[in-house]
């Protein structure tokens, strides 16, 4: 993928930012989930980065399956900049001996509807059980950062006293439920982090994604929009699970990492930070009408099985305000049109 036109212009528009980059000069830096939709892109950005500017970052890409990690990773695999270690991070990695990681980024977590309904124990576990593990990890190995990478379903449902929610706000999650596992991990992981920060002294960070999509987002993803671009790519119809209102803030990938990089690099010790595209902005039926208008189909309407119903989000009005991250710099390049096109044309040339 990385030869592509279009991806690589994606990722050298992120390598190409004013970011402090000298902070990750000849350190470590420790990514989980790296083979998922935001960590694989976070790690060409980084592969480039070295390529291009002698930055000497050491990288180890943490995933369960290698297979998958070397598909996506093929081209690194003998670089000595790059290592992958095959690890679940609900398993204590006490026992992986990697000398000094000045920097950790815990990405892996289950992050669509199916799995939040088929595998709900290793939805919460990845968020409270393996983001211990890496707080562990992180203070043994003396980190200068560590990054929790959370979500905007942690802010639940809008009261309907805010249009945009920013980091300080709090909506309703009925916790008694299969669906909350996934928004009240999050919050747990997010409240580790701060007591790690407070009892062991660990500096974090927690950059909040929202609904992120891009070229290297799955085929077994069932997002929403996961499944839309599936159709499009097959030039079937788009079909739409529900009347379509839901009013949800979207990121493409490459702003998604800028971000990350922005929070990892430039945000304060124990803040949250949302990171959201406010031109990106839509409701599923008209995120649903632009990417049958792109691929030359229309939107048709069905009911969700079973378990997908039981996976989805409650939240019907969920914009991120993302003025905090900005302050800091951070603002967002690609809106949902051309994100959408970039994904279409990219994976429809490399699949």
């Amino acid at each position: 993928m990385i030869d592509h036109p279009l991806y690589h212009q994606d990722v050298t528009g992120v390598t190409g930012l004013p970011l402090p980059w000298d902070k990750l000069a000849s350190k470590t830096i420790l990514i989980t989930g790296a083979s998922g939709l935001v960590g694989s892109f976070l790690v060409d950005v980084l592969m480039q980065k070295n390529f291009d500017s002698a930055l000497n970052l050491h990288i180890y890409a943490v995933g369960r399956s290698e297979a998958h990690a070397r598909s996506s990773f093929d081209r690194y695999w003998d670089n000595p900049l790059f290592s992958f270690i095959s690890h679940d991070v609900n398993k204590p990695m006490t026992d992986l001996n990697l000398g000094q990681v000045d920097f950790v980024l815990h990405l892996a977590s289950n992050t669509h509807p199916r799995a939040y309904a088929t595998d709900p124990i290793g939805t919460i576990t990845a968020n409270i059980i393996g983001t211990q593990n890496l707080l562990d990890f992180s203070v043994a190995h003396h980190a200068e950062r560590f990054a929790f990478a959370s979500s905007n379903e942690i802010y639940g449902e809008n009261r309907g006293d805010v249009e945009l929610f920013d980091e300080n706000y709090c909506g309703y999650i009925n916790s008694n439920t299969l669906r909350a596992g996934y928004p009240e991990s999050k919050r747990a992981g997010e409240a580790l982090c701060q007591a790690y920060k407070k009892q062991k002294g660990l500096n974090v960070v927690v950059p909040r994604l929202t609904r992120s999509y891009g070229p290297t987002m799955r085929v077994s993803d069932s997002k929403a929009i996961s499944q839309f671009i599936e159709d499009a790519l097959a030039k079937r119809d788009i079909v739409l699970k529900s009347a379509g209102t839901q009013d949800y803030s979207f990121t493409y990938v490459a702003d998604a990492v800028s971000g990350l990089l922005t929070v990892l690099l430039k945000g304060q010790n124990g803040e949250a930070y949302n990171i959201a595209d406010p031109a990106s902005n839509v409701t599923l039926k008209k995120l649903a009408e632009t990417i049958a208008a792109l691929a030359g189909t229309k939107v048709v309407f069905d009911l969700p099985d079973e378990t997908e119903k039981a996976g989805f989000s409650k939240a019907t009005k969920a914009l991120l305000d993302p003025r905090k991250l900005e302050a800091l710099g951070w603002h967002a390049q690609t809106n949902i049109e051309l994100g959408l096109t970039h994904t279409l044309n990219i994976m429809g040339d490399v699949n």
